[in-house]
């Protein structure tokens, strides 16, 4: 038996006696339960806030893309055609952006801004949750969030105004 085969033994050999005595010590040991516990919470709790920390970095990119993504865009139309054309431009832009890796953001602005003028927000989001990416979809629904296109704030002022009468009656 060559060096390498004795080294890879003794390493088996451990490895085999560590497991038994983690078993026995699991099993055997109120304290060391106790403290297995508590070490599985504190890495549940640490990574539940991390999971938070990033949601909230994220979202503070989204809402910075957004403000910026305003401020430099062109302006919403409002003829028919104008509308037509920069929602088709928006939707495109949107559509190879979300083929480039790293742009999703970006991809999820145009398509956010295509749903902005478009009639019917909901049709257009039932399309976008079929055919965009989950990532992208979710900056998306972000963006609604953070600021609801005119046309879904209408409706769901609708929505409220119907909830409310449903509670006068």
């Amino acid at each position: 038996m060559g060096k390498f085969s004795y080294i890879l033994a003794a390493a088996a050999t451990l490895s085999v006696g560590y497991a038994i005595y983690f078993d026995y010590e699991r099993r055997n040991s109120p304290e060391f339960r106790r403290k297995l516990k508590k070490s599985k919470k504190h890495h549940e709790k640490a990574v539940i806030e991390h999971e938070k920390e990033v949601k909230t970095v994220k979202l503070e990119a989204v809402k910075e893309a957004l403000i910026q993504s305003m401020k430099e865009g062109p302006a919403i139309p409002t003829d028919a055609a104008e509308k037509e054309r920069f929602f088709m431009t928006q939707v495109t832009q949107g559509e190879q952006l979300s083929a480039v890796p790293g742009e999703e953001l970006n991809a999820a602005i145009h398509f956010y801004k295509a749903l902005s003028i478009y009639p019917n927000p909901t049709d257009i989001l039932n399309i976008y949750q079929r055919s965009v990416p989950a990532e992208i979809y979710e900056y998306i629904i972000m963006l609604i969030a953070l600021q609801p296109p005119q046309a879904v704030a209408n409706i769901l002022s609708e929505s409220v105004q119907l909830d409310q009468e449903q509670e006068q009656d």
